[in-house]
């Protein structure tokens, strides 16, 4: 069973995408400066588009995140521990996900959803890496149970 099928069941699918909502949070929230300050800005923008939208995103493109993970997380748990592995393997598993979302955002409608995706796409490898940690811990979570 992949990833997609075990996480997004009906009985995990709801806390998975509420813990990678607050994951998102948790992330923001520790950037600071300049680009913080950016970033905070333009997922505010992102949010105003509709109550609830960044849960909805986030239900729409997780399918497609486990799916392109599944191979990096299975390497993992063959090699004993997925999470350290997701982490020293942090530029694979941000290759991953930036496939994922950059294939999404050319079917986006909204163009404040492709130019904002367009204008930080520079940077995000950088913190997708960083987030990779916190995403693996989400995941582990709800893998053992």
């Amino acid at each position: 069973m992949g990833l997609s099928e075990g996480l997004l069941n009906p009985t995990k699918k709801a806390m998975v995408i509420n813990d990678c909502c607050n994951m998102i949070e948790g992330q923001l929230a520790s950037k600071s400066g300049m680009s913080g300050i950016a970033l905070k800005t333009a997922f505010a923008a992102l949010k105003g588009i509709k109550p609830g939208y960044i849960p909805y995103v986030v239900e729409q493109i997780l399918p497609q995140c486990f799916t392109a993970l599944d191979p990096i997380w299975s390497e993992g748990v063959q090699k004993g521990n997925p999470i350290e592995y997701l982490n020293a393997n942090r530029s694979q598993t941000a290759d991953a996900l930036l496939g994922v979302t950059d294939a999404r955002v050319k079917n986006a409608k909204r163009q404040i959803v492709r130019g904002t995706y367009e204008k930080f796409r520079g940077s995000a490898k950088k913190h997708v890496e960083e987030a990779v940690p916190d995403l693996a811990k989400v995941i582990d979570n709800y893998t053992k149970s």
